[in-house]
């Protein structure tokens, strides 16, 4: 064992993990950023802990590979804030945070708070350091934590309040485990059985679908889930976290369910007599708060946390393993049992319906521009191996319906959640992902959370381009304030979800990056691609239309 510092030890073990950037705000590892000078390790300063989290979160989901961020015990409780997403999202996130030491507990020291609770309900782990001889076991133990099993952000506190303990010198064991250095850390298979009994209820069903959702992105599980697809004919929809995993031209695939989703896809899962979701946890969201489909439906869950098979559907068959590894054992035991043509012409014509009727608004000229023809533009403007970041609420409801990409070699990356989560994030992705070209999406409400952060991109050399659809408001809110004044708003109810006119492309020259502001819906293709070729940071602000409202989700009316 080698006599070193804390710092020296926590810089080596992130190296050797392959970790390749650091998202921090002083003064949090100071002496381990010190002992990177000499590593390829890109160490980024960031204007705020929440932001910092969210670019670790970015980095995470892009590259497979643990995220790390920092930050002093005076901001835990700002970056504990900034892990919720990562938790939302099933992201292998480690965050370091400075904590008390032990021997200025209870005597008011600067800036003392116990901070650790905070952090008990935003990770997956939460684990404090108070001797550096400890760092050798939980510095293992956080990776493992954060890429075994569901994966999930971990916290690490240090001792002192910006973790003072990486100043101590011990005798330390540099043991890195390459198993959990990347998601995921194994692979488990089902119980045998349990694919037979899958595979029986398959080769049964009339009207089967695939919803193949987020968990399956980690697994790297697309090109399985496809293949049974193709194998049986059954058509296969992605939840808005797998948005990129089928491409939008696949004779199969009929959008994305849910809260988010187009109406075709709704209609068709509500018509299934078996629904097999792959990856994806059934929650409230991709379900439309469990009425699609109805209760009734019968349901095959794989995933690889068993806790979560059968949790709000009662499931014909659960099959507890690695997304990949099962697919591939349950396309073994498959056979096809009779034609499913009619039933994908059904669920087609579903999807071809449904097309027709928003054909005007995606080529509508209209100035404000309206979303669908902005998604429509950008989907045909970018490159074939674009990696899209994008934020919540609207955003990602017409990026899912109407950003439609053909290519097998993009990738979607969206938010669990947290409006203003896109901007930074597409930040760590460029991070993890420096020769890919990377595009954020995302509404003026949620750019104004960390636009601060422009600044940090041009500094930090992360050319990424960011669309926003600037309608000068929070316009997701309408109908919340319309409900709230019983259908009939007071001239004052602007208030609350109304902002003042302000021009992000003139912000983003301010701070050193390109800045292109569009007000004609045929100028939004080549804005981008300028934007792209420009190998700088850059804003691509479309004006947008104050009143255009996402489409709700559609439901089966009640008889």
């Amino acid at each position: 064992m080698a006599k070193m510092t804390g710092g020296r030890f926590i810089a080596e073990f992130l190296e050797k993990a392959g970790v390749t950037a650091v998202f921090f705000v002083p003064t949090m590892l100071s002496r381990p950023l010190a002992e990177m000078d000499n590593m390829k390790i890109k160490r980024v300063l960031c204007h705020g802990e929440k932001a910092a989290a969210y670019m670790a979160d970015g980095y995470a989901r892009a590259s497979g590979r643990p995220g790390i961020c920092g930050s002093q015990a005076v901001g835990a409780a700002n970056i504990a804030a900034g892990l919720r997403d990562a938790l939302m999202g099933s992201s292998p996130v480690i965050c370091f945070s400075g904590g008390r030491k032990s021997s200025e507990k209870h005597k008011g020291a600067y800036q003392e708070n116990d901070d650790y609770p905070i952090f008990e309900k935003l990770t997956k782990a939460n684990l404090q350091v108070d001797e550096v001889t400890r760092l050798p076991d939980l510095m293992r133990q956080a990776f493992r934590e954060a890429t075994s099993g569901n994966p999930g952000p971990v916290n690490l506190q240090l001792a002192g309040n910006h973790g003072q303990i990486e100043d101590h010198v011990a005798e330390l064991e540099l043991i890195v485990e390459p198993a959990y250095t990347q998601v995921p850390a194994f692979r488990p298979a089902p119980d045998p059985d349990s694919v037979k009994e899958a595979a029986k209820h398959i080769m049964a069903a009339k009207k089967p679908v695939i919803v193949i959702g987020g968990g399956a992105r980690l697994s790297g599980a697309a090109p399985e889930a496809i293949a049974l697809a193709e194998k049986l004919s059954i058509p296969i929809a992605t939840s808005v976290a797998a948005y990129a995993l089928v491409p939008e031209n696949h004779p199969l695939y009929f959008g994305v369910p849910g809260s988010y989703s187009r109406d075709c896809t709704n209609k068709a899962i509500m018509e299934a007599d078996l629904v097999i979701y792959v990856g994806s946890s059934t929650g409230g969201q991709v379900t439309h708060f469990w009425q699609v489909p109805a209760a009734s439906t019968k349901v095959i869950q794989i995933g690889i946390d068993p806790s979560d098979l059968g949790r709000t559907y009662p499931n014909a068959a659960s099959l507890a393993g690695d997304a990949k590894v099962s697919l591939k054992l349950l396309i073994e035991q498959v056979t096809r049992s009779g034609d499913n043509a009619a039933w994908v012409d059904e669920v087609q014509k579903l999807v071809k319906t449904w097309r027709g009727e928003i054909a005007n608004l995606r080529n509508s000229d209209q100035a404000p521009v309206r979303p669908e023809r902005l998604m429509k533009e950008l989907g045909e403007a970018m490159p074939d191996n674009a990696l899209v970041v994008c934020d919540t609420g609207h955003t990602a409801m017409w990026a899912v319906q109407q950003l439609w990409v053909d290519s097998k070699n993009w990738d979607f990356i969206r938010c669990a959640g947290s409006l203003g989560w896109g901007f930074p994030a597409a930040i760590g992705v460029k991070a993890a992902c420096p020769d890919r070209p990377v595009i954020c999406i995302c509404g003026d409400g949620g750019f104004w959370y960390h636009v601060q952060e422009l600044e940090t991109a041009v500094r930090c050399n992360l050319p990424v381009v960011t669309v926003v659809n600037n309608n000068n408001a929070l316009n997701q809110e309408h109908s919340i304030f319309e409900d709230a004044y019983d259908g009939k708003p007071s001239a004052k109810s602007t208030e609350m979800w109304h902002h003042n006119k302000v021009s992000f492309a003139a912000i983003a020259e301010s701070m050193g990056a390109l800045g292109i502001r569009v007000e004609k819906a045929a100028d939004i293709g080549p804005a981008v691609k300028k934007a792209l070729a420009s190998g700088r940071t850059a804003v691509v602000e479309v004006m947008g239309d104050i009143e255009a409202y996402a489409p709700k989700a559609w439901t089966k009316k009640k008889t």
